[in-house]
């Protein structure tokens, strides 16, 4: 099968699956009934424009919905393969994407990552919210360092974020990914701001790293009532949360 890896990794192949992507997103957002919790949630981050908008993995795919037409937002998306498709999607849907990955070591250069942190300092800069995942590869429903880190060296607010649908398709991957189906219901939940302090010390920021995590379990939780549906994800937070998979990180 190493022909199909090929051709999937030509650009024109892999701008074909972006615009596809995103086509389809668009039909999924039209055909669903969409409730907001909030009802009105805009208030808030017009407040403290712009911010940074955190999600767990596997439930990125409809953070567009939440997005106004002239809202600016740049997403982080990985380089991988997988990646690029996704960052055509998100540039179809009036994103911005940065290409970078937060990394599982020590060194933040790993994965580009000390690249996109700088890219996305200058984005929030340039009055650019931005959206990205707050648990790295491989440690589901787990918040990293990483986006404690933009909110204290940037000045902006965390704010968690979920997006489901009752009728979805979920894959066999380590976030327990899912994209909507058209005609369902749709929940977007949006949590309180977090805010960090520039000058906050280990302490300090270990706890805003635990109301972050604390806060997107909680938007899911009830992202997933709203539609009457279990979160796939659910086990992978006790998972990743444990001793050894502390040690592992």
């Amino acid at each position: 099968m190493g022909w199909l890896k090929e051709f999937g990794r030509r650009p024109g192949v892999q701008r074909t699956i972006g615009r596809a992507l995103a086509g389809y997103l668009r039909l999924v957002h039209r055909t669903n009934r969409i409730v907001v919790e909030p009802a009105d949630p805009y208030p808030p981050f017009d407040a403290n424009w712009p911010v940074i908008v955190a999600m767990w993995h596997g439930q990125h795919f409809m953070l567009p919905y939440l997005r106004r037409p002239t809202d600016r937002i740049a997403s982080l998306v990985s380089r991988s393969r997988d990646g690029e498709f996704n960052a055509i999607a998100l540039e179809e849907l009036g994103i911005h994407a940065i290409r970078g990955s937060g990394a599982r070591g020590r060194d933040p250069r790993a994965k580009g990552g000390a690249a996109a942190l700088r890219a996305m300092l200058k984005a929030l800069s340039n009055d650019e919210s931005i959206v990205l995942t707050a648990d790295v590869p491989k440690i589901a429903r787990r918040c990293g360092e990483g986006i404690v880190t933009l909110a204290r060296l940037s000045g902006r607010p965390i704010v968690p974020v979920a997006v489901t649908a009752s009728r979805r398709l979920s894959f066999d991957s380590w976030d327990k990914a899912s994209i909507g189906l058209p005609f369902g219901r749709c929940a977007i939940v949006v949590g309180d701001f977090v805010s960090v302090d520039r000058d906050a010390d280990a302490v300090a920021l270990e706890a805003v790293r635990r109301t972050v995590e604390s806060g997107l379990d909680d938007v899911h939780r009830r992202a997933f009532a709203l539609v009457g549906r279990d979160d796939p994800g659910r086990g992978l937070a006790e998972l990743s949360r444990s001793p050894a998979a502390g040690r592992a990180a």
